[in-house]
């Protein structure tokens, strides 16, 4: 079981019927979790409602997760984190949501005067405010909800041609009346969609660099300690896990390439989204996708196919490099095990794409580097990048 680094918070769960369902989780495998989950200050706007308070952690500024194991998937211990659960800061500025904040973007008087009994104390909120244009702030909307879900059924639960994604099981929407209130607080320009919380499977809250509060890149000598990584045969499978899963993650367009009429292709792509952020990794050292509202189809014409392959490989190169280097170190200075940087990862490699169906290792005298094959088996359309040169 993964301890979780952050701050604890109570939610309060509200059932609601409206949903949509990820068919590849059913009902006997995750329980009753057909509602919303809603922080104090929101719960409040409605206390009419029938609410269970269940404890959290915070996790990035608009999720939270469960701290118990949800459900198990092979090896890995899976928890709910629920997305859309509000934010704590004025967008507009360094301020934190108060009641006074708040009641002063009530466009309604009945909403205002659902704001006035509320303490002054800063609280989270879901707004009305458009965000990244598919969102409210504070929240999440349905199209981008919608993304993350389809994209998540694509999966064999957690894989889709080996890329590893932390899947959406459920969008759960608001109740009628508390989404119309949600949208009536906003501070230019109003949100206009539905108003859901997509509820996902995560196996840690640790990304590489940014959104979490411990990162590869900011304390790794505290994430060895969380995964238990407590031998050097442990901590060089953690590299060969991450480098297997990172690498397929640089490889989305070609996994899943199709070709369509009239010389058209289309493959999964990066929108808005990248590795050092978007991605959680496993104990065992495997990289699984979060945001998955950013990932989603592309279609191109196929002289741009290959300009395609290289472009998404190179795009997060450098965030694989970075996070493996800080594995690396602390690998290297925990377990005494001073090796040639490069010579090191060219072994890993080797071992990570072992029975890969997409990626293969090409040796040369001074060089390794990685043949990137596609699902359609099309040769004209391989290419050949250099990882390592020697």
């Amino acid at each position: 079981m993964v301890s979780f680094p952050g701050k604890n918070i109570t939610l309060y769960f509200l059932k609601n019927k409206t949903k949509m369902i990820n068919d590849n989780f059913d009902h006997s495998e995750i329980g009753d979790v057909e509602g919303v989950y809603v922080p104090e200050s929101m719960k409040n706007l409605f206390p009419e409602f029938d609410y269970t308070p269940v404890e959290f952690v915070e996790d990035d500024n608009r999720s939270a997760i469960l701290p118990k194991v949800f459900v198990t998937i092979g090896d890995t211990d899976f928890y709910l984190c629920v997305k859309g659960i509000g934010s704590t800061t004025d967008p507009y500025s360094m301020n934190l949501l108060d009641r006074s904040g708040i009641l002063s973007l009530a466009r309604s008087s009945d909403v205002a005067g659902r704001i006035t009994p509320i303490t002054n104390e800063p609280g989270r909120f879901v707004t009305g405010e458009v965000w990244l244009r598919g969102s409210p702030y504070g929240g999440q909307g349905e199209e981008h909800g919608l993304i993350a879900l389809n994209t998540s059924k694509m999966a064999n639960l957690l894989s889709i041609n080996g890329f590893m994604i932390a899947p959406v099981i459920r969008l759960v929407y608001f109740p009628d009346e508390m989404e119309k209130a949600l949208k009536d607080i906003y501070w230019y320009r109003q949100f206009k969609g539905r108003i859901v919380q997509e509820l996902r499977l995560v196996p840690s809250n640790v990304r590489i660099y940014f959104h979490s509060y411990n990162t590869l890149g900011s304390n790794i000598s505290r994430i060895f300690d969380m995964f238990s990584i407590e031998t050097n045969s442990q901590a060089i499978q953690f590299e060969i896990n991450f480098i297997k899963s990172c690498l397929a993650a640089l490889t989305i367009f070609a996994r899943t390439l199709v070709e369509m009429d009239g010389g058209t292709f289309s493959g999964l792509d990066y929108f808005d989204v990248w590795i050092d952020k978007d991605a959680v990794i496993a104990p065992n050292g495997t990289v699984y996708f979060v945001d998955l509202e950013g990932v989603e189809r592309n279609y191109i014409l196929g002289t741009r196919v290959t300009e395609k392959i290289d472009e998404q490989f190179y795009r997060s190169l450098y965030e694989f490099t970075f996070a493996f280097e800080q594995i690396e170190q602390e690998r290297q200075k925990r377990f005494n095990d001073p090796t040639d940087r490069r010579r090191h990862l060219e072994a890993l490699v080797k071992e990570a794409l072992k029975g890969d169906p997409i990626l293969k290792v090409v040796e040369e005298k001074n060089s390794l580097r990685i043949r990137i094959g596609n699902n359609l088996g099309l040769e004209k359309l391989y290419r050949t990048i250099t990882l390592l040169d020697f």
